[in-house]
């Protein structure tokens, strides 16, 4: 036999069946292959970075199952949609891949093909060299067919793996529909309890607004009622409790009149003047009252034709002090004659009678608290009408009022200041002295020289408490208010 050589120089030259032209090559060059460990044959160019399709599915799937808990109904969909997408992939790749393997297979045939008909016609070192070819070859058939055998494993792993995804998509939007569902229930339900809210809410204003209407007209008819109470009560301005204390003032007046009354038929008798007595006073003995002169004999001259003149007495020492223009059948004590006696002089045909309190003037029962309290604020106004003005008889007689200030004192009507003036030396302020039954609720007030006015007020307890609210914030600004004359005490006649 002949051995070949290298150079096949003397080589037997045989012609070379050519291969098909129907295979077709993945590529336009061998593919390159590396021995491993046990002769494994390993593609060139796998690489070790390049995950298998079993692992990215494994991996893809543990990430599912991670995020399955903090994901929402809707991305869970999502993302199972996403996953049977990515097994899609996967699956048209390993079709790719075994289509490769396919032609792979193929190739390898035809090679070992080629080698088989090649050792028949080589020897020598040759021929060994195509052995360790059709070796090489068979060992890569293997190879590829275990290869094979796994992808189809992978295949089968990746089609359950699909399919269970896409029950799991198709449960997902399920889910999906059933909560869409759920959700536009729970919308029409809250959208249905909404418009209930609203509706009842119309209704409770509708009957807010009916019955508010009729809250509203009781409301105004209570008002106006109050309104009427309170102008009837206007013109007192005392609390209930008061109007018993006045009733009870009064009746003890009547008591302490008809005591005053026999106490001095007592003393009369006593002396024996009994049949001299020609006048007598008449009245409480009381700030807020007033003392008359009344005749208590038919031979007792007219009064008109007396000349009538008042005094305050001390009870200390028995000094008089004239009261200048009191000249009047009647007079209305005011607060400075408190805590003093009153004497009138009355002269007629040369004969002098003189008649005396029995005890000094009784201050008013609560007047002291009712100024203390009016001196808290800062102006107190009173309604007042304005009998004179410059002694001449006021013609109209409408509603003024008058403010007490702690600096100054004005009369207006509505917006119109009548008089406003600061206390001063020149100011006058005391009870009108004579005057009628009225005398009791007037006062005298001279603003300053050449402006006067005799203002009358509701009550006595008006009027008494102008008086000496005024005094006091005169005091306070060192001013003594009174009135005319009343600056020093005179001796006794």
């Amino acid at each position: 036999m002949t051995r070949m050589t290298r150079e096949f120089g003397t080589a037997i030259q045989r012609p070379v069946p050519a291969v098909s032209a129907d295979v077709i090559f993945a590529s336009t060059r061998f593919p390159k292959y590396k021995i491993g460990a046990n002769n494994r044959i390993i593609d060139a160019r796998d690489d070790a970075k390049i995950l298998s399709l079993k692992e990215v599915v494994a991996r893809e799937t543990a990430q599912l199952l991670e995020q399955q808990k903090r994901l929402s109904v809707r991305d869970l969909a999502s993302k199972f949609e996403r996953g049977l997408a990515a097994a899609a992939k996967l699956s048209d790749e390993a079709r790719l891949r075994e289509a490769a393997s396919l032609e792979k297979h193929v190739l390898l045939k035809k090679l070992r093909d080629a080698l088989e008909s090649l050792r028949g016609r080589v020897t020598g070192r040759s021929k060994d060299d195509v052995e360790e070819a059709i070796t090489m070859v068979e060992s890569l058939a293997a190879q590829l067919t275990q290869r094979e055998g796994e992808l189809i494993q992978e295949k089968a792993e990746v089609k359950k793996l699909a399919n269970f995804l896409k029950q799991a998509s198709e449960d997902a939007k399920k889910l999906v529909d059933e909560e869409r569902a759920f959700a536009r229930a729970e919308i029409e339900s809250a959208k249905a309890a909404v418009r209930r809210v609203e509706e009842a809410l119309q209704e409770h204003e509708r009957t807010s607004r009916a019955s508010g209407k009729q809250d509203l007209e009781g409301l105004m008819k209570e008002v106006q009622e109050a309104r009427r109470i309170i102008m009837l009560h206007q013109r007192s301005k005392v609390m209930d409790m008061e109007y018993e204390l006045h009733a009870l003032r009064s009746q003890l007046a009547e008591k302490s009149k008809r005591s005053l009354e026999l106490q001095k038929e007592l003393a009369m008798m006593r002396k024996g003047e009994m049949s001299l007595l020609l006048y007598e006073l008449e009245g409480a003995e009381a700030l807020g009252s007033y003392l008359q002169i009344v005749p208590c004999s038919d031979s007792a001259p007219v009064l008109s034709k007396c000349t009538i003149q008042w005094h305050r007495m001390s009870c200390e020492d028995g000094s008089k002090e004239l009261i200048s223009g009191a000249t009047k059948p009647i007079y209305a004590p005011e607060p400075f004659d408190v805590g003093r006696l009153l004497q009138v002089d009355i002269v007629c045909d040369d004969q002098r009678i003189a008649l005396t309190t029995t005890g000094p003037i009784d201050p008013a029962a609560g007047l002291g608290s009712y100024v203390e309290a009016l001196v808290r604020k800062h102006d107190t106004q009173f309604k007042v009408v304005v009998a004179q003005t410059n002694g001449v008889e006021h013609p109209l007689e409408s509603i003024h009022v008058l403010h007490i200030g702690r600096m100054r004192m004005k009369l207006s009507k509505e917006k119109t200041t009548v008089a406003k003036e600061y206390y001063s030396s020149s100011m006058q302020l005391c009870g009108v002295r004579g005057g009628g039954n009225a005398a009791a609720q007037a006062l005298f007030w001279q603003a300053k020289q050449g402006v006067s006015f005799v203002l009358a007020f509701e009550s006595e307890r008006e009027r008494n408490a102008a008086v000496m609210l005024a005094r006091r914030f005169a005091y306070d600004c060192n001013i003594m208010l009174a009135g005319p004359d009343d600056r020093a005490p005179i001796g006794t006649r």
